[in-house]
């Protein structure tokens, strides 16, 4: 027989999928230990798991792929053909229905006033403190998408406004969020797109004492340390409106201690990432207040599962010995922000611990 960890190993299905459609009845285990609760299948039923796995990506509604891995052993195949012609048709239907939906949207797109136009045209001349904006960068710079496919992603967002400079970076999957005080502007907002290499020539520029200055002039950005100067184009693109992504403080709260959290993610329980994934840390904040990595369990929905390796990334942009983590419902963004900074953090996408 196959042990649970061997079938979600070689099947393509994870874990945790394993346990969720074991409680759909979609795929049962031929025998589950009374004591330990874990679970074993019979050899047949990898076949079943790597069809259930195919069925799964291709988005096949959970109720026919129960009929369909029902009839998958039978004789008559017919019923099989059918479920799949018909999911394979319905795909098709909404993929025509989705093409015309967003031809709709680019043409309200290209009937609308663009206005990060005017947001970008300014000419804006800063100072601000080196060490202030080399923090500032260090805490968003890892959020920056490498994405090909999302340029305008690829860089970090300058946000100025009145006697502040903010500076964002996400990748979908985690946003960070970090303010410098800058001096020398006094008008409205303008907002830019600088590039991630350009952002790496304006870090290592910032690392010193005294102020720098900061040019932003329409298409262009420079940054000015004493006699040395690192500048390029913005991107031409659109940056999403990064404050309606903000959650408000509150959920469930605990302070950690970073060092010691650090270790226990590390060398604490971990969901194993398939081919591809990543792999998951499980958090739960516990009554007294601190926060617990705990093991993949089916009982707890006060669990949350995030990206290990973005947490771990995350802390270490914290800077700080403690730092605030917010936890809130297993789909809602973690936060990490610092005890003596509200306005400078981290949000981390958590992933469904049943996919």
């Amino acid at each position: 027989m196959r042990s649970i960890g061997e079938m979600a190993r070689d099947s393509g299905l994870g874990v945790s999928a394993l346990r969720f459609y074991d409680r759909a009845g979609v795929l049962v285990p031929a025998w589950v230990d009374p004591v330990s609760g874990y679970r074993w299948y019979e050899p047949e039923q990898f076949e079943e798991a790597r069809v259930l796995a195919r069925l799964r990506r291709a988005g096949m509604p959970l109720a026919d792929i129960r009929l369909l891995l029902a009839s998958w052993s039978g004789a008559d195949t017919d019923l099989v053909r059918k479920l799949l012609k018909a999911h394979l048709r319905h795909l098709e239907q909404g993929l025509s229905g989705a093409r015309s939906e967003f031809s709709a949207l680019r043409a309200v797109l290209d009937h609308r006033e663009n206005v990060m136009t005017s947001l970008r045209v300014a000419t804006v001349r800063l100072s601000i403190a080196a060490p202030e904006l080399a923090a500032a960068l260090d805490t968003v710079r890892f959020a920056a998408s490498t994405d090909p496919e999302l340029p305008m992603l690829g860089g970090v967002l300058f946000d100025v406004e009145g006697q502040s400079l903010h500076v964002v970076a996400t990748d979908r999957y985690r946003m960070a969020v970090a303010q410098a005080g800058a001096a020398g502007h006094d008008g409205s907002r303008v907002q830019v797109i600088v590039p991630a290499s350009v952002v790496d020539a304006m870090r290592a520029l910032s690392d010193g004492e005294g102020s720098v200055r900061l040019c932003i002039d329409g298409g262009r950005v420079t940054l000015e340390a004493g006699d040395r100067q690192a500048a390029g184009q913005c991107l031409d693109h659109d940056f999403p409106d990064y404050r309606r992504l903000l959650p408000a403080v509150g959920g469930r709260r605990a302070l950690v201690e970073v060092a010691a959290f650090r270790k226990a993610l590390e060398t604490g329980p971990v969901r194993a990432g398939e081919a591809g994934e990543p792999d998951l840390s499980v958090l739960r904040v516990e009554d007294s207040g601190t926060v617990a990595v705990c093991a993949d369990s089916d009982d707890d929905p006060n669990r949350v599962a995030v990206n290990r390796e973005f947490l771990l990334d995350a802390l270490t942009a914290g800077a700080r010995d403690r730092l605030f983590l917010e936890l809130g419902a297993p789909t809602a963004p973690i936060a990490i922000r610092r005890p003596d900074d509200e306005g400078t953090f981290s949000l981390l996408m958590p992933v469904r611990p049943e996919d």
